[in-house]
């Protein structure tokens, strides 16, 4: 975050953006959709965020997927609408497409998750001073309960045509967002201007529902409960930062677990 900071100048709805276009691509995507955030100044975001399709043109463009040949309208107005703004604002494009499809489920494909980062800017001018101001779950979720267009609520990629549904953020995906994103910037913005609030950051934390993956089913083996966000966290840094890395002598659970064996 401070480098992102040092590198936008102290601008923090800029780092805010790149820090939700890597979460919003997930794993699998968050790399690609980073660099895709970081091909332009974010003062083109604030431009043209009155207009969704606009904004989908800039996300599409700088991710190397408006580069392929498509009859679809919609794929066409875009590839129009992005040859105005490569010229206009000088962009470098990719040639080819980084982001990638295989083995996602369908609402994590990176067209739909584009699209709905591309709706929540078009929504939320002021993104981070509305986020920072909130303490609650709950109102984090009225927040950045935002769908796709309405071009993606019948498509899942460009080529084919799905039954109509609206793509919302659903609340794991937000919870995500909250505990990779939100939360680390808030604690960083509140460190930065003295005001930081320990208690009120660690009691929102609290409120999201630990995540499932593999390294915390592997400790519910153990008999290990995990009743949080928190607690979820405290176990990934402990396998990712001791486990991981053999480090049983410099932790306290492995220094307790040798002496007694």
């Amino acid at each position: 975050i401070l480098s992102l900071l040092e590198q936008s100048k102290n601008n923090w709805e800029a780092v805010l953006f790149k820090m939700f276009a890597k979460n919003f691509g997930l794993k699998v995507n968050g790399e690609a959709f980073l660099q895709m955030a970081n091909s332009f100044d974010f003062s083109l975001v604030q431009k043209n965020q009155k207009d969704i399709i606009l904004l989908e043109t800039l996300f599409f463009g700088q991710s190397g997927m408006l580069c392929s040949t498509i009859e679809d309208v919609y794929y066409i107005n875009l590839q129009q609408e992005y040859q105005y703004l490569k010229h206009k604002y000088r962009l470098k494009s990719l040639e080819e497409s980084t982001v990638k499809f295989f083995r996602l489920r369908p609402n994590n494909f990176p067209t739909i998750r584009l699209s709905q980062l591309a709706r929540l800017y078009v929504l939320h001018p002021n993104l981070f001073s509305e986020l920072i101001d909130l303490n609650t779950v709950d109102a984090y979720y009225n927040l950045l309960q935002v769908a796709t267009s309405t071009y993606w609520e019948t498509h899942y990629s460009f080529k084919n045509i799905a039954t109509k549904r609206k793509k919302n953020l659903t609340k794991s995906f937000i919870d995500l967002l909250l505990i990779n994103t939100i939360i680390p910037l808030k604690f960083v913005y509140q460190k930065h201007i003295g005001k930081l609030q320990e208690d009120a950051i660690l009691e929102l934390i609290q409120q999201i529902k630990p995540e499932k993956n593999s390294i915390i089913t592997k400790f519910s083996t153990f008999n290990i409960t995990v009743k949080n966000a928190l607690e979820s966290q405290a176990l990934l840094q402990l396998k990712n930062e001791y486990c991981n890395k053999q480090k049983c002598l410099q932790c306290a659970i492995g220094n307790y677990l040798l002496k007694n064996n």
